[in-house]
């Protein structure tokens, strides 16, 4: 047992020792069978919320009404939720109502897919009712029952199966599939914010293209924001190794890039409704993708200009609609940067005070002019970093006419 798992036997043995059943649940141990990095570790017990609370000293009562409390074990928050049933969903997301049952099949069998219906126990054990580990062993992502009581009980799930296509590369299986295609009107019922969530998640995965060609192919991309009219744009996206994106900003810039005019990607981000830090980000390397697609080589003004960071996932982008090596681009625009004489204007020797003692000048405009102008000069090596230099320089190129600097 791998030892995200152990860090957690207390809290599942000191359940079992007072008479209640407790076992690993979810993600982490359909992970585990697939040998993928644990992400958080969770535990399903008999035990109500209220005597979960009562057993361990530390709690946090986050979600009393779903059953779900968090346990800290050593300074580790672990969730620990109640056997449920679900009654009806509404609003295609929502359960109106759960029950706390004491079956762990009972549990199982309201989740999502049945690779994530598998529960462990602190012996290493598996309990499998839905067979979910010959859906793991096949490769194929299976609903629990019936797919198209599922998607209709919770729209987003349709997503979900999509987003865990592109994380683990499996196949979606047939009723699956065919539900899918049937029910993704229902997606119109969930949140933006949720959609985000997932489609982000989606992006990420190291088999996006084969999600983006699903979306395509189920219909479900006609309910994702600022596509429905985008069926033929889209399969492009599934020509691509979204592998080679490694930020939220580049996938996002990627996408917008190969998808929109430079006129629908301001609208197109807010329907996502996207943090503003990064529709700023994707804005500005969507105004530097043109810049840098016109010419073979970077300038070492436009890299001072842009900065690394952008620069860089402008030329990761570049690099991979362009089908080059994005890996090699990067390092040889980073050994560029490196060679830079200064990284930023407060890299300069000089300050705009200095240059308002020399002229007797007081601030404005002017003086802007001239900082930009001398840190063009030191970037193209016509003088040295130094103050004295830059002082001399300025006077040679006539100081008190600076637009002949």
């Amino acid at each position: 047992m791998k030892e995200p798992f152990q860090r957690a036997l207390g809290i599942i043995r000191k359940l079992k020792q007072h008479g209640y059943e407790a076992y690993f649940v979810g993600g982490a141990v359909r992970d585990y069978l697939l040998n993928r990095p644990l992400g958080d570790i969770d535990i399903a017990t008999s035990a109500l919320p209220e005597e979960v609370i009562k057993l361990f000293p530390k709690t946090i009562p986050v979600g009393l009404k779903h059953g779900t409390v968090v346990v800290l074990n050593d300074g580790i928050p672990y969730e620990v939720t109640t056997f449920r049933t679900e009654g009806t969903y509404e609003d295609y997301r929502r359960p109106e109502s759960v029950t706390f049952v004491r079956s762990l099949r009972e549990d199982l069998q309201r989740r999502d897919f049945t690779m994530n219906a598998i529960a462990m126990d602190d012996h290493g054990t598996l309990y499998d009712p839905f067979h979910g580990q010959r859906a793991i062993s096949a490769k194929i992502i299976c609903t629990v029952g019936k797919a198209s009581e599922r998607f209709s009980e919770d729209a987003l799930r349709m997503m979900r199966a999509i987003r865990f296509v592109s994380q683990l590369g499996f196949a979606l299986e047939t009723e699956t599939k065919q539900a899918i295609i049937e029910h993704a009107s229902l997606l119109a019922h969930i949140s933006v914010e949720r959609i985000t969530a997932e489609f982000e998640k989606l992006m990420a995965g190291p088999f996006a293209e084969k999600a983006f060609s699903l979306l395509e192919e189920t219909g479900l991309y006609v309910y994702l924001p600022g596509l429905r009219e985008k069926k033929e744009p889209l399969k492009k996206l599934a020509q691509y190794d979204w592998k080679a994106l490694s930020s939220s900003m580049e996938r996002w810039g990627f996408l917008c890039y190969l998808l929109l005019s430079d006129q629908e990607s301001s609208a197109f981000l807010r329907l996502w409704k996207l943090p503003n830090r990064l529709m700023k980000d994707v804005q500005h390397i969507l105004r530097i993708l043109p810049l840098i697609r016109s010419h073979d080589d970077w300038k070492k003004e436009q890299l001072y200009e842009f900065g690394l960071d952008y620069a860089l996932a402008a030329e990761t982008i570049r690099s991979l609609i362009d089908m080059e090596d994005a890996y090699s681009n990067r390092q040889r625009l980073v050994a560029l940067f490196a060679q830079l004489p200064i990284k930023s204007r407060s890299d300069l020797a000089i300050t705009g005070k200095d240059i308002m003692g020399w002229m007797g000048r007081p601030g404005g405009p002017w003086l802007a002019n001239i900082l930009k102008k001398v840190e063009q000069a030191v970037i193209q090596g016509k003088v040295e970093n130094d103050k004295e230099r830059i002082k001399e320089w300025l006077i040679s190129c006539n100081l008190t006419q600076e637009k002949n600097c």
